[in-house]
């Protein structure tokens, strides 16, 4: 009853406001030029102004909205033409007062000189009460320092309305959108967010990255009473919190989630209430649902499907707590109500979660009834990692595979899965059991502004035109400063292509050798890509010889930006040789700077003969929070030949369970006399410390140094199989964390001549993990 209660009184506000600001048209109106003209028509407004701000672009124009409107006549700051009033540079608003309304700005090209775009505060002693902020846009309003935070909405006050506006491609850290609660007269808020459109927000590799939070955990215990109604947030995947509960009393409902990699989290408070959302994972990896913390929680009619995420991340998430917890830990599930939901091909329901020797306070008075978990082709559904006494299950649904964790509270049967008129798979003829969906659940349709696209901006690789290039002096040089994205430059075969200059990679490019014998690139430059912001590159069938390369230390071919980059990139490597990289010390194939994040480099089929440095050192955030320079790294059917420094280096320092990565694949490589160098800090050629997930199999090790792996945080899924060390050191594992090794053989490996292709009468022939052989796979 107090929900209900609670959404009349909330939903009247939004009557109220909806009429307030699109009533008569006949108030007075002040179309505004410049800033002082702005301030002006602050200054004189009263009970009904309407402030118009001219078409154009507004640079470094921060504004403060203060006035004393009422509920029937409120101060309104509108647009002249809505997509047509940009405000650029340094720019922001700030709203102080009473029934005031904003809408059609549109925040790009720049970022806030402070450290929130739009705030519902002048100061910490004026805020902003029974207001709204709708139809306004923040795109890629980012700062330029990856890791310097700031906030694009923040909510102080109380009764205040934050609803169809579209905020996409939040890259730096910090929060989206957060509800404070740090005063009393920002608490018991009764704020509505709704109707919201989140666009994708990338992998942030860090704690920070949240598209919602409300309240911090130094204020979880203090009621919000936030309701987050019918928002769609697309692809928001800076880390695994989507949303941060930090509040107690808040309502989510109706929301979607599509292909969000993360959870609805309940982090801090209790009495939190979520109810009629939908997260839809498309099989995507890490894609979440929701995840349960704290005292009083209820969960009922949500749905989920096509959930691949683990751990913390599950399709459904029960978390054991700290006895005892201080208020920035874990508080122990109890009385929670988890209650017809249906989750359809997800890959994980996690119970228990996060269970060790600080969490060992497991759930107890909570219930789980009425819900469907069906599955069509997982038996282990379920992972309980502690005691589940303390949850009674009644009248759930699962598959006929599925394993049931509790004998009387689980009926395995088979179900008809029927389409909805929104495309979701839902069981048939069930009464009482399982979600059953809002006709208010949020889309792409009624969620944001008519006026401005949603469509993805984003240029991917291998998209563009074919560009033949001819050889000459600087030609790919110039061939890629004239591309556009996704273009695919083609070099001729067996040409030499020769550069004096860096060839500076600015938007996806791909770069490729014809068919027939492969074409060689020299450089006589200290590197010769440099992957800047907005950057990505493909690069096939390609040699590159280092021997032009100046005679200095600190010499690479690919190499990121020395700066802060706010944008992800990817960089794919497939048949190419690298070459001759021993001029001096210290020469790796590809070198990376803090604040720089790949969401893939894959490297494949390719061969790196002669490097005095590292092939790839991933290890330049050392700050040990969690932050980390790559997300998937892929090395797959390679040789390393003479490599002083290490095949690879990746690093996540820390203790933080904010993020996912990294994520190694290391199959069927090579290593020949790799790590051996004096120079080789990391005294191994594989040095893994804090990855989150390493699949190791079927690599031949030779006369090289071994694989080092320090296991910290998060459970990682560890496993190493299959591996043969001929004269080389072996796995050297540190850490407190379990993990799998098996098969790790110290065989010759018997190659063929001048080949690393293995000989007949080779021991490791049909030694791979399904029965084919070590090391290269050779078509």
């Amino acid at each position: 009853m107090k929900y209900t209660k609670l959404l009349q009184t909330t939903f009247l506000l939004t009557s109220l406001l909806v009429i307030t600001s699109c009533k008569d048209t006949n108030t007075p109106k002040d179309v505004v030029h410049n800033v002082a003209e702005f301030d002006q028509a602050v200054a004189n407004a009263k009970p009904g102004t309407t402030i118009t701000l001219a078409n154009g672009v507004w640079k470094d124009a921060e504004l403060l909205l203060e006035g004393e409107g009422t509920a029937e006549a409120p101060i309104t700051l509108t647009v002249e033409e809505k997509g047509k009033v940009l405000l650029e540079g340094q720019s922001n608003l700030r709203l102080a007062g009473k029934y005031l309304v904003v809408e059609g700005l549109v925040f790009k090209n720049g970022y806030t000189p402070t450290t929130e775009v739009i705030s519902f505060k002048k100061d910490k002693n004026t805020l902003a009460h029974h207001s709204r902020l709708t139809e306004c846009v923040i795109d890629n309003y980012n700062n330029p320092e990856r890791h310097e935070p700031d906030t694009w909405v923040a909510i102080y006050g109380k009764h205040n309305r934050i609803d169809h506006n579209h905020l996409v491609g939040k890259r730096n850290r910090g929060v989206t959108m957060i509800v404070r609660l740090n005063t009393e007269e920002s608490q018991e808020n009764h704020n509505q967010i709704d109707h919201n459109y989140f666009g994708p927000r990338p992998n942030l590799g860090s704690n920070g990255g949240e598209t919602l939070r409300i309240g911090t955990s130094h204020y979880s215990l203090t009621n919000s009473r936030t309701v987050v109604a019918s928002n769609y947030f697309d692809r928001c995947n800076g880390e695994h919190e989507i949303i941060s509960n930090k509040s107690g009393n808040t309502t989510y409902k109706d929301n979607m989630f599509y292909e969000c990699t993360g959870t609805l989290t309940m982090r801090h408070g209790s009495n939190t209430h979520v109810e009629g959302n939908v997260f839809i994972g498309n099989n995507k990896p890490s894609t979440g649902g929701i995840r349960v913390i704290n005292g009083q929680q209820t969960v009922i009619n949500n749905y989920g499907v096509g959930l691949t995420g683990y751990r913390f991340r599950g399709a459904f998430v029960m978390m054991n707590g700290v006895p005892n917890s201080p208020i920035n830990r874990y508080h122990q599930v109890v009385d929670a109500k988890i209650a017809n939901n249906t989750f359809i091909d997800c890959d994980h329901i996690q119970l228990c979660a996060g269970s060790d020797a600080e969490r060992s306070a497991v759930p107890v008075n909570s219930v789980m009834e009425n819900n469907v978990f069906y599955s069509t082709d997982r038996k282990n559904l379920f992972t309980v990692y502690d005691d589940i006494s303390g949850i009674t299950f009644k009248k759930n649904i699962i598959s006929p595979i599925t394993e049931s964790i509790d004998a009387e509270g689980f009926e395995q049967k088979e179900l008809k899965l029927v389409e909805n008129d929104a495309g979701l798979l839902l069981p048939e003829g069930l009464k009482g059991i399982g979600a059953t969906l809002s006709d208010n659940l949020a889309s792409k349709e009624n969620t944001g502004v008519s006026w401005y696209s949603k469509e993805d901006t984003e240029v991917a690789l291998n998209t563009g035109k074919k560009v033949q290039v001819a050889p000459g002096l600087n030609a790919l040089v110039a061939a890629v400063a004239n591309s556009n994205a996704g273009d695919i430059l083609v070099l001729e075969a067996g040409e030499k292509y020769t550069n004096t200059k860096s060839v500076a990679v600015n938007h996806p490019i791909s770069i490729k050798g014809a068919e027939g014998d492969k074409p060689t690139v020299y450089f006589e430059k200290k590197s010769l890509f440099q992957i800047n912001n907005g950057g990505s590159l493909s690069l096939e069938n390609l040699i590159f010889d280092g021997e032009d390369a100046p005679d200095r230390t600190g010499n690479s071919v690919i190499t990121t930006s020395k700066y802060s980059m706010t944008k992800n990139y990817k960089l794919f490597v497939d048949n190419c040789d690298f070459v001759n990289l021993d001029v001096n010390h210290s020469y790796d194939a590809i070198r990376v700077y803090k604040n720089t994040f790949a969401d893939t480099i894959s490297i494949k089929n390719s061969k790196f003969h002669t490097i005095s440095g590292n092939v790839m050192a991933l290890d330049k955030e050392t700050d040990d929070i969690g932050i980390y320079n790559a997300e998937y790294v892929i090395l797959k059917n390679n040789s390393f030949t003479n490599v002083g420094g290490a095949a690879l280096r990746l690093h996540r320092g820390g203790k933080d369970e904010s993020t996912f990565g990294p994520f190694l694949e290391l199959e069927n490589n090579v290593f020949d006399q790799v790590g051996q160098d004096k120079r080789n800090k990391y005294d191994a050629a594989i040095s893994l410390y804090g990855v989150q997930e390493i699949a190791i199999k079927d690599n031949i090790f030779q006369e090289s140094k071994g694989i080092n792996m320090h296991l910290v945080v998060g459970e990682p899924i560890v496993n190493v199989v299959h591996n043969n060390f001929y004269k080389s050191d072996q796995l050297n594992v540190t850490g407190d964390q379990k993990y799998n090794a098996a098969n790790l053989w110290q065989m010759p490996p018997k190659f063929k001549e001048d080949s690393y292709e293995l000989a007949e009468d080779s021991p490791l022939k049909g030694k791979g993990v399904t029965g084919e052989d070590l090391g290269l796979q050779v078509d």
